[in-house]
Formats: C-alpha cells, structure tokens, sequence
C-alpha cells in the first residue's frame, strides 16, 4: 500500500466520508476536513507512520492536500 492511499484511509475515516480527493485538492475547501478534525487526522498519521507530529506543525497549511501531508511526512522521517 503507497503512502498516498494509507493518507487517504485515514482521511476516510476521520471525514466519515467514502469519496476520494485529488490529490491536489484542498482538504478544507473540498470539506473533507476542518480545523476540529485536524488533530484527529495528526494523531492517526502518526500512529500510522511512526512519527511525532510537534503542535507547532498543527497548521493547516501543511496539511492543505493529500500531496502537501505526503512531503510533509517524508520530510518528517528524513
């Protein structure tokens, strides 16, 4: 399974939601997420992939698209 589908699982879950954004799409603006279910989509991803996620990061500009969460994390574990 790629990174960008385990996102998109839990995007899924988090969102409640069957439909499947592009991954450029905004997360906000398509309404697959909002600033209460931001946390819940941190801890997921970090459970998810190993990585601690610091609450300075907790900005939804880093997590505005499927794409910008996937470099986020890579540049993460690097």
């Amino acid at each position: 399974m790629s990174n960008q589908d385990r996102i998109v699982r839990i995007l899924k879950a988090v969102s409640q939601s069957d439909d499947v954004p592009a991954a450029e799409e905004s997360l906000f603006e398509g309404g697959y997420l909002d600033s209460f279910a931001l946390p819940d989509v941190v801890s997921a991803l970090e459970a998810e992939f190993g990585v601690k996620i610091p609450d300075s990061d907790l900005n939804p500009r880093k997590f505005e698209t499927i794409a910008k969460i996937e470099q986020y994390l890579a540049a993460r574990k690097a």
